[in-house]
């Protein structure tokens, strides 16, 4: 299962320039809140936004990462 850093650490070489904040907010490993600020957000829907991010997990959404709680935010 992937940690908080290494969420982080995917999101931020995904999205060059983005700014992330991860948390376990269950300490059980599996689910996770993420703040992404990022420019390539810029005149991006929210459902876009989201999007971008959970491209960067692909299948291990509902797996191994059972839950990511996004709030994005274009700089």
């Amino acid at each position: 299962m992937p940690s908080s850093t290494e969420i982080q650490r995917r999101i931020e070489a995904a999205i060059p320039g983005a700014q992330v904040d991860v948390e376990d907010y269950t300490g059980g490993g599996d689910h996770f809140r993420a703040v992404v600020r990022a420019q390539a957000f810029a005149g991006l829907s929210r459902i876009e936004q989201h999007r971008l991010v959970y491209a960067v997990f692909g299948k291990e959404i509902g797996g191994p990462i059972h839950a990511l709680s996004l709030k994005t935010q274009s700089e």
